[in-house]
């Protein structure tokens, strides 16, 4: 397939090109090279790369920062996803709108399934909800992916966070009572991609298996990276952000599972996220 993906340069931009290079011809272009904010600029695009299907994995993910500048959020996050979403409508392409366990509000005492309603207690989850809305209302070829704690081996994430800090700090306190599914982006990419070859359009969650808490990943993280720096966990409460973060961010892979899609446990992608991360820094 032709694909085009939005946020190139991403964590998971680059897992997608790196993944699936071999079978599909992408166009990956980052947001410096494509402003998903520019209704012509996306429009052009789409028309010059003619693609099978675009991937909008393009957005704002900083989560603090939404809460900061909630119209920066919409306009990324809603609007950006919006001129993507109708683009490819009119260019009749299907369009897959990488999404997050944010949308819901942490409520429930069970993972969250595809079809529990949303109800985001943050800006960065309603900013992506908007998106989510854009995309079913105008595009009805459309995959919308959730996902939750995504991390590689270059990007600005948790677990890159958590090793760098190790070096800072005699001890580190990290929130026990916040829960989710810790996802590799090399096994999210993998599972969209699989995905894209079934042609069932709807809504999916797609995480790594298993669930933990913030502190509990961490320790994981510690335990098979050999780091011996303590942590002591802390309710949510004590840790001041400028966002909420849902208490129960757990996704259910039920649709996805339906398909044959079901990534491997998070133990067994951290361990080998650690194995590349060792390889690319030696």
């Amino acid at each position: 397939m032709n694909l085009l993906v939005t946020g190139g340069t991403g964590q998971l931009g680059r897992a997608i090109t790196r993944l699936g290079s071999a079978q599909h011809q992408i166009t990956a272009p980052g947001s410096a090279e494509l402003d998903a904010t520019d209704a012509r600029a996306v429009a052009s695009a789409i028309a010059e790369s003619r693609p099978d299907l675009v991937i909008h994995a393009g957005a704002m993910t900083d989560v603090d920062g939404c809460e900061h500048d909630p119209k920066l959020a919409h306009r990324i996050n809603g609007l950006g996803t919006q001129n993507v979403a109708a683009a490819s409508a009119s260019a009749g392409t299907p369009i897959v709108y990488v999404s997050t366990n944010f949308v819901f509000d942490g409520s429930l005492e069970r993972p969250y399934l595809e079809f529990d309603t949303p109800n985001p207690i943050s800006l960065y989850g309603a900013s992506k909800l908007a998106g989510e809305h854009a995309v079913s209302s105008l595009n009805p070829q459309h995959y919308i992916v959730r996902t939750a704690m995504v991390y590689d081996e270059t990007g600005h994430n948790f677990v890159n966070s958590m090793l760098r800090l190790a070096t800072q700090h005699p001890k580190l306190t990290i929130v026990d009572d916040q829960y989710g599914n810790p996802t590799y982006a090399g096994d999210l990419a993998l599972g969209i991609l699989q995905l894209i070859q079934s042609g069932a359009f709807g809504t999916y969650h797609v995480t790594n298996a298993g669930t933990a808490s913030w502190h509990e990943w961490a320790v994981k993280i510690f335990e098979l990276s050999g780091v011996e720096t303590p942590t002591e966990p802390i309710p949510g409460s004590q840790f001041k952000r400028a966002a909420t973060p849902p208490a129960n961010g757990v996704l259910d892979n039920m649709a996805a599972a339906g398909l044959g899609i079901e990534l491997p446990h998070w133990h067994d992608a951290l361990e080998r996220y650690l194995h590349r991360r060792s390889e690319l820094a030696g």
